[in-house]
């Protein structure tokens, strides 16, 4: 289980007040949460569409892991963020309407740009392929099935020991 928290237009905000309308009540939410139950921690996601330039901030709020949109490159993300949280993302959505062999290139593509989990001094990062924001319902379901095979073949040859 896993607590998501989604703002879904705090990119449309300008700076001053991305911080006071979003930034500053999401960190209270989280701050609220309930971390554990049953003995077991209950991670938190939080999600800001377009808030690459507030990434950093993001990334002090609280959460275990920062989703980001398909407008911030994954590996800078992780170079800013240096691995304090784990990030999940983040693929543009479109992308699945395009012919397979695009897909598997871009699936590839988003993995590759985060790297290997482990860093040269030995910390491990960490990431959760996603989508960028949501699915259309008008993706075709054959397509979400060469994204999935290909996160799982392409993040296994990548992280093989």
């Amino acid at each position: 289980q896993a607590v998501m928290i989604f703002d879904s237009w705090g990119g449309v905000l300008a700076d001053a007040a991305f911080s006071e309308f979003s930034l500053r009540y999401t960190t209270d939410v989280v701050s609220k949460l309930k971390r554990e139950k049953d003995g077991a921690r209950v991670p938190v996601i939080v999600f800001t569409k377009g808030g690459g330039p507030w990434l950093e901030a993001v990334a002090g709020c609280g959460a275990d892991v920062v989703g980001l949109d398909w407008t911030t490159h994954l590996g800078e993300a992780r170079r800013r963020t240096d691995d304090r949280v784990a990030l999940q993302g983040n693929l543009d959505p479109m992308v699945l309407f395009a012919p397979p062999q695009a897909i598997e290139r871009e699936v590839r593509a988003v993995i590759d740009s985060y790297g290997p989990l482990q860093r040269p001094d030995g910390r491990l990062g960490g990431h959760v392929f996603n989508l960028g924001h949501g699915i259309s319902q008008h993706t075709p379901p054959e397509h979400v099935q060469v994204l999935v095979d290909t996160v799982h073949s392409h993040s296994a040859a990548l992280h093989r020991a």
